[in-house]
């Protein structure tokens, strides 16, 4: 397909540009994408501020997209075909690295994400973006495409939940009531028993309550919220704590919160520089452990859309608005200045705001 489209680019650190730009050309083997919703992510925010890739602008972004394929490279199978609604595994890995070779996608030396590394394809801030054949999923009627807003996040919680792998009736305590709702989710859908949820936003509170949550503490309404995890688990502590938030402190929190043995899922994105203090101490004779979660790739495509499809999991109570293309920037400064707003998805094809 010939011919430009809108886009949003990030040009500079706080800089974003609404852009007729060249729809992506594509080889053989992939699957033009036209956009229905994208959602605005952390890591949006990130890239926009230059906390995140600054080397890689200027670049369009938005990694939480579907859409309906509106062409195909000559190489691509027959069972893909214009008009689908499909989603797409965002990684874009070598596979033949050290770590591709060792099932280590994630790892890969050469790894980029559609809409997070790679100016290419374009990201789904966008009309139009390109993907492998192979990283393309197909969404079933049941899920409706509100819904299928969700699918990307979904696969960054699985995969999260898949390196914690808690046992069934083990604690778990979530910092973060962004994405950090889904975790609670995850963790309640597999068994986990008390869920806690940590955060300062009092609505973003009641929504965890609503959608996983045993117990809810509030940062500003409580002076030690690692005290009053102990106090939630008898006294020993989470089994397993995941951080959402990104943020060195938040991650000292987690590792207090866990009990002797307990585990801390790293999840948040903190920037390059950032440090935080852990005592060697509560490593060897405490053996807690810490395990890193940065992305879904592959078949955790298929597992989100199974659990969307069949109401496994329920995320709209988390949607709070829809935008149109060129209300990106405004849209994602109100996130920051409204703790309210959780999820925020972009449609190119609409032309004013929806609000849920």
């Amino acid at each position: 397909m010939q011919g430009t489209m809108r886009a949003q680019v990030v040009t500079a650190p706080n800089v974003m540009e609404l852009k007729n730009v060249p729809i992506p050309q594509l080889n053989d083997d992939e699957v033009l994408i036209k956009v229905k919703y994208c959602g605005i992510c952390g890591s949006d925010w990130a890239i926009y501020t230059g906390k995140y890739v600054p080397e890689r602008l200027p670049l369009v972004t938005g990694h939480e997209f579907f859409g309906t394929v509106a062409a195909v490279g000559s190489g691509v199978p027959a069972s893909i075909k214009t008009g689908q609604r499909v989603s797409a595994d965002i990684c874009i890995c070598c596979g033949a690295c050290y770590f591709c070779r060792r099932g280590d996608g994630l790892l890969c030396q050469t790894f980029e994400q559609i809409g997070i590394h790679t100016k290419e394809t374009s990201g789904g801030f966008s009309e139009y973006l390109k993907a492998p054949w192979r990283n393309i999923y197909q969404i079933p009627d049941e899920i409706d495409d509100y819904t299928a807003a969700f699918i990307e996040p979904m696969t960054t919680v699985i995969q999260a939940s898949r390196r914690m792998n808690p046992a069934i009736g083990s604690s778990v305590v979530v910092l973060g009531t962004g994405l950090g709702i889904l975790h609670g989710v995850m963790a309640k859908l597999r068994g986990c028993a008390p869920v806690i949820v940590v955060g300062s936003s009092k609505a973003r509170l009641e929504k965890a309550k609503e959608m996983c949550a045993d117990y809810v503490i509030n940062y500003k309404e409580t002076p030690d919220v690692v005290a009053e995890v102990k106090k939630l688990t008898g006294g020993v502590g989470a089994d397993y704590a995941i951080e959402a938030v990104g943020s060195p402190k938040t991650y000292e929190e987690a590792f207090r919160m866990v009990r002797r043995g307990g585990l801390v899922e790293a999840f948040g994105i903190c920037a390059p520089n950032d440090n935080m203090a852990l005592p060697p101490f509560e490593f060897v004779l405490g053996e807690k452990k810490v395990t890193g979660s940065c992305a879904g790739i592959g078949n955790d495509w298929g597992d989100a859309i199974t659990l969307l499809r069949y109401g496994r999991v329920k995320p709209l109570p988390l949607l709070s608005m829809a935008v149109p293309l060129e209300d990106l920037e405004s849209a994602m400064k109100e996130i920051q200045n409204d703790k309210q707003l959780v999820k925020v998805i972009v449609g190119p094809e609409i032309s004013q705001r929806v609000n849920f």
